[in-house]
């Protein structure tokens, strides 16, 4: 079963190269991982902050799907305005096809009133894509009875891939509410090795609240939903975190693909979550699900000599 997944998606892999539309790699920790999710977060905890995400999807198959992300971020009042670095790295097929990006971004805060205020953020990246040709396999390589003997006739062509890219977000939020949209890919770059493949608009949604319990200084909820729309896909995700002191746990479902669980712990300037996506495809029993692994650091800082507010979004 093992061997009959990773030829479907090694031939999914070739035809993708040839022209397919591809679609960005996702962390179920979205909140974790905030320069990733929506460039108008940039700057948005004040202080410097550092965030590493590691998540592996579909770990018992063969040809997985391993993406890393680290970014930096802080609020600089001198500019009125966030700065935020990003790099990720997205391999698929066991290294097969090696995405690489790196981002700078801009998020400026305008307080609307005493209660309202939005941020409004840019990104600028440079992406490279690597084609590993000694990883794939062709039809002409198959013997009937002895599988893959043969050389290939296919023409090997560039092997790299380099591009620029742009993205732009929106959030707003108050002392219990917010909301944001994120708009990734605005020139739609040509990431094809053989022929031309545009990458699709990504269009994501996010919102949610933080309800403290009455009563319960240290504890509280925060229901949340994402939205993300590329190409064909849609997405949706809802769930709910609680937290009681330095612990964190939420659960979510995500459209027709899988329930998620989560576990982290924030102490200090500390924190670190651990969530699972349990498929519930016909993929199942295959996959074994997706692991994802987040650590954040939040430094303090001395206060801005203007007045700037943080915002409320949960950190998982």
């Amino acid at each position: 079963m093992k061997k009959n997944y990773t030829l479907i998606i090694i031939a999914s892999l070739v035809f993708i190269f040839k022209n397919a539309k591809a679609q960005d790699p996702e962390f179920t920790q979205f909140y974790a991982n905030p320069l990733y999710l929506n460039p108008a977060l940039a700057g948005s905890n004040m202080c410097p902050r550092v965030c590493i995400n590691y998540r592996n999807q579909w770990p018992a198959i063969t040809a997985t799907y391993v993406t890393t992300s680290a970014s930096y971020d802080k609020y600089i009042h001198q500019i009125k305005g966030g700065l935020g670095f990003l790099v990720t790295n997205d391999r698929a097929g066991q290294g097969t096809l090696n995405s690489t990006t790196v981002s700078g971004m801009y998020a400026y805060q305008l307080r609307i009133t005493r209660k309202f205020t939005m941020n409004f953020g840019f990104e600028a990246t440079y992406g490279q894509k690597v084609l590993d040709w000694s990883k794939l396999t062709f039809g002409d390589q198959i013997d009937e009875k002895q599988g893959f003997v043969y050389n290939t006739h296919e023409v090997q062509k560039s092997s790299k891939k380099e591009y620029a890219d742009f993205d732009a977000g929106i959030v707003a939020f108050t002392k219990r509410f917010y909301v944001g949209v994120a708009a990734n890919h605005l020139t739609r770059p040509n990431e094809g090795f053989i022929t031309e493949s545009r990458l699709p608009i990504k269009i994501t949604a996010h919102a949610g609240a933080v309800f403290a319990i009455k009563g319960r200084k240290d504890v509280s909820i925060s229901p949340n939903m994402l939205f993300q729309m590329q190409g064909n896909f849609q997405q949706f995700d809802i769930g709910l975190y609680a937290t009681k002191g330095a612990i964190i746990g939420g659960l979510w479902y995500r459209s027709n693909d899988s329930f998620i669980a989560l576990v982290g712990l924030k102490k200090g300037m500390f924190k670190c979550g651990y969530s699972y996506d349990i498929t519930v495809s016909k993929l199942t029993n295959a996959t074994a699900g997706a692991h994802e692994l987040s650590v954040g650091l939040m430094f303090k800082c001395k206060k801005p000599r203007i007045r700037y507010r943080p915002d409320i979004c949960p950190v998982f």
